[in-house]
């Protein structure tokens, strides 16, 4: 297959394009999309993780076609947490553009909200997604086992959705397939201490893993030290290939159909995109 055939079937399904970092500059933002497109990426999820950062995806995702929006609020904003932003999501799941409610979960290595507030608001946003009927987008550090527990519910099962930025052991990444969730796999699979990352692939059947920048973070090698962004994705797919021993055009459209699978609001801006 041609490079260029190969490199057609990327989805971002975890971005901060909302985030300072990618608004340096009145250009940055299209011209860091253009360097994705180029790289064969084809859709991009911007993802929210406050008030601000939501209401700045929405509004992101409504400009640009190659562009969806999740909205919800970060375990390190548990604290947070009102009516008035619960209503706003409400609200902002209503637009089509909206594939998901995310990013949310539990953080345990900061803590910057109490460990019962972050569990609160976790379950607060699932109850939304469940009403909405949209999938989650999942943060978890060092949070592991009482976020499966959590998410061990009927409506997590029947709603999917991923554990973004997958850090966790292979045991724990067949227990969050068998609540019907996803894997995000990005930068970290290709820095070389990250073995549990690698296990964690080896160990995950393929139609279960999503890739992901979750730019401006986690840049993968060999460009660490600078600022993430979506265009890095081919670096990220060429690695779970690897691990997984399948070419890489295979392993890319296994992965864009898991997106689709994941977000069903994707279909039309992926459809539009080909």
């Amino acid at each position: 297959m041609a490079n260029h055939e190969i490199l057609r079937m990327l989805i971002d399904t975890h971005c901060h394009y909302n985030h300072p970092q990618m608004n340096q500059n009145q250009s940055d933002v299209p011209d860091t999309l253009q360097r994705a497109r180029l790289a064969g990426v084809k859709a991009h999820i911007v993802v929210g993780y406050d008030l601000e950062s939501s209401r700045r995806a929405v509004a992101l995702a409504d400009k640009y076609s190659d562009i969806a929006a999740a909205v919800g609020l970060h375990p390190h904003d548990a604290s947070e947490w009102s009516t008035e932003f619960e209503s706003l999501i409400y609200s902002w799941a209503n637009n089509p553009n909206v594939v998901a409610i995310g990013e949310i979960g539990l953080d345990y290595y900061r803590n910057l909200s109490p460990k019962d507030k972050q569990q609160e608001v976790f379950k607060r946003q699932l109850d939304l997604a469940e009403h909405v009927q949209l999938p989650v987008i999942i943060h978890c550090r060092e949070a592991y086992d009482d976020a499966l527990g959590i998410l061990n519910r009927e409506s997590v099962k029947k709603l999917g959705g991923v554990m973004h930025c997958w850090a966790g052991e292979p045991e724990q990444a067949l227990a969050t397939v068998r609540l019907g969730m996803f894997l995000g796999i990005g930068g970290t699979s290709t820095y070389v201490k990250a073995t549990n990352v690698h296990a964690s692939i080896e160990a995950t059947p393929l139609d279960c893993l999503l890739f992901e920048t979750d730019a401006p973070y986690l840049t993968p090698m060999p460009f660490r030290g600078k600022r993430n962004e979506p265009s890095y994705l081919p670096l990220v797919a060429e690695r779970v290939a690897e691990l997984k021993r399948v070419p890489v055009s295979s392993a890319q459209a296994s992965v864009w159909n898991n997106s689709v699978r994941c977000f069903p609001r994707l279909q039309c801006i992926t459809e539009a995109s080909l």
